[in-house]
């Protein structure tokens, strides 16, 4: 190892030498450097996997919040294990800086260069050899060649000799440096880590003695319900399913009923239901949500099923749809007619008032039935938004309390006898929907409130004399066409415009009265129509109104320009 590469042989240029810087060039801290980075690698591995061993630690001490005894130990020896961690991350990065600091990668460069001039020396010589005796100047020219190389050749091998030497002298005290500041990066790491540890002693001490007291109560719990699953098994287990809820569960039944698909397949699905809330509710599996499958089952009918192959089936029918259900045993089918017939019963004996209290937000919107995933949530009724509209609170046309029906095209509310009426004068002049059973949007119960029963009957009424206004409403008085003239049309098709284009749903609903046309173009306002004047004056309401009463929108002016475009250009597109 002390051995010192000789000048006079590298002059030389004899085998020997280039054997020796051969062997030279092939140091063992090369390969310590090489495992040095292997373990450095492994250990940053090794902190890694404990990083995410202490974050799994973390989530189970945040599902442990009840339990402040052992929340807090966690807590505390995750945060110790943590440092300990962080510990190990320095130990790694002094280790590599240790062992990697001397390595020095100017020699291996050198070496290369080395042999490269020793390959153009042999080349030289090879030449110089091959040249006829014949050809004087091809002599003496690969003459000069072979002494110039072979000179160059001479002073890189005593510079490269020179540094194989220095290192040879040198490595004695970078190997003892490395070596030292390594034993010191351990020292540092395992002194820290037994302050750490010293720290958490007083913690290691208490949680001992509240492991003992915890290992007194699970036992207590253990026998109390080693107890209970025998009393369970004695009385429950045995083998019939149960449809009781338990205790504090607002289900009146619940239980597991085979379902038919709607679709032409017509297949049973084994799912979970319930009754809650006076509504039917199902959930296909544990991983998916909670459906409604009935609204209401006040609007259902319940009978049994004796026509099909299937034993214990019964069906469930409301004015949407059909739904045929199957059970596992007779006795769990006149279960489930029971309960939902009682249930059925019960509903309609309640009191509505309860569940049709005011919301306090002013603008709630109900959602769709069908359309939302996941269970019944107690959502504020459309019908207290809708009686806050002036007069709403009586019958439009027979001064009836709490009505709960409305037209959503006329924006006022009605008992449920002249919802009928309303229904048979068409669609086309009065759109009924029930404040109770139907979905309603935002903009709906706005309008409602917007308009409402005194703004609609002194526009209705204003022409008639106060003797006829009573009672029940028929067709005469929506036909308003039949006393009109088309001059008063044309004024009423104007004021209806600029209405719109102001957002005015009293003047509207005033010119609709008077014969306006819905759709009606404005040649002085370049063809447009009362829809696209609001869509440029920006007003959602008085869009959803006209939409409402049959305006087109599809209809485009004389840019070409529809409702749609008109409202993009003007910016009103939130």
């Amino acid at each position: 190892m002390d051995t010192l590469l000789d000048f006079e042989e590298c002059v030389k240029d004899s085998p020997e030498f280039r054997y020796l810087t051969f062997l030279k060039s092939v140091s063992l801290t090369n390969q310590v450097m090489k495992l040095c980075s292997k373990m450095v690698e492994a250990g940053q591995a090794y902190s890694t996997a404990n990083q995410l061993f202490l974050s799994g630690l973390a989530e189970l001490s945040i599902h442990q919040k009840k339990d402040n005894v052992v929340t807090n130990c966690l807590n505390q020896f995750n945060q110790g294990l943590h440092e300990m961690v962080n510990f190990h991350i320095m130990l790694f990065d002094q280790t590599q800086r240790a062992i990697m600091q001397h390595k020095n990668r100017n020699r291996s460069c050198t070496r290369r260069e080395f042999v490269r001039i020793g390959e153009d020396l042999e080349t030289a010589a090879m030449k110089n050899a091959q040249v006829s005796r014949h050809k004087a100047t091809d002599a003496e020219r690969a003459s000069h060649l072979l002494l110039a190389t072979r000179k160059c050749y001479q002073h890189f091998a005593l510079d490269y000799c020179l540094q194989l030497n220095t290192f040879k002298t040198q490595q004695k005290i970078d190997i003892l440096n490395s070596v030292f500041s390594y034993v010191h990066a351990q020292f540092t790491f395992f002194h820290q880590g037994f302050d750490l540890l010293r720290d958490l002693e007083p913690t290691m001490k208490t949680m001992a003695a509240q492991l003992s007291q915890l290992s007194a109560e699970c036992a207590a719990k253990r026998k109390d319900l080693e107890n209970t699953h025998l009393l369970v098994q004695q009385r429950d287990a045995s083998g019939e399913p149960v449809v009781r809820p338990c205790p504090g569960n607002e289900d009146i039944i619940q239980g597991y009923l085979f379902k038919r698909s709607r679709r032409k397949s017509k297949t049973w699905k084994r799912c979970w239901f319930s009754i809650r809330d006076n509504q039917l509710i199902y959930r296909k599996s544990h991983k998916e949500e909670a459906l409604v499958l009935f609204e209401d089952l006040r609007l259902c009918a319940v009978k049994s099923l004796e026509h099909i192959d299937r034993r214990f089936c019964f069906e469930l029918l409301s004015v949407q749809k059909c739904c045929a259900l199957q059970a596992d045993s007779e006795q769990l089918k006149q279960a489930w007619l029971s309960a939902l017939q009682g249930s059925i019963d019960l509903a309609y004996r309640e009191r509505t008032d309860k569940s049709l209290t005011e919301p306090k937000e002013p603008s709630p919107v109900l959602c769709g039935g069908d359309s939302s995933p996941g269970p019944p949530t107690h959502r504020p009724p459309a019908l207290g938004v809708a009686l806050r509209g002036p007069g709403n609170q009586q019958c439009c046309d027979c001064s009836e309390e709490e009505p709960r029906w409305a037209s959503i095209n006329l924006g006022v509310t009605m008992c449920i006898e002249c919802s009928g009426i309303h229904r048979s004068l068409g669609v086309h002049l009065s759109k009924v929907r029930s404040l109770t059973l139907d979905s309603w949007e935002a903009e709906q119960l706005k309008l409602l409130c917007g308009l409402g029963n005194n703004v609609m009957n002194q526009i209705f009424e204003a022409r008639y004399p106060l003797s006829t206004c009573v009672c029940i409403l028929n067709a005469e008085l929506f036909e308003t066409s039949c006393f009109v003239s088309e001059n008063q049309k044309d004024d009423a098709g104007l004021c209806l415009y600029r209405a719109a284009f102001v957002g005015d749903l009293v003047a509207m609903a005033t010119a609709l009265a008077e014969g306006a046309e819905v759709n009606r173009t404005i040649a002085e306002e370049e063809g447009r129509t009362a829809l696209i004047g609001a869509a440029v004056g920006g007003s959602l309401l008085a869009c959803e109104f006209l939409l409402q009463n049959g305006a087109n929108v599809n209809h485009r002016d004389l840019r070409g320009r529809g409702a749609l475009h008109a409202a993009a250009t003007a910016g009103h597109t939130g």
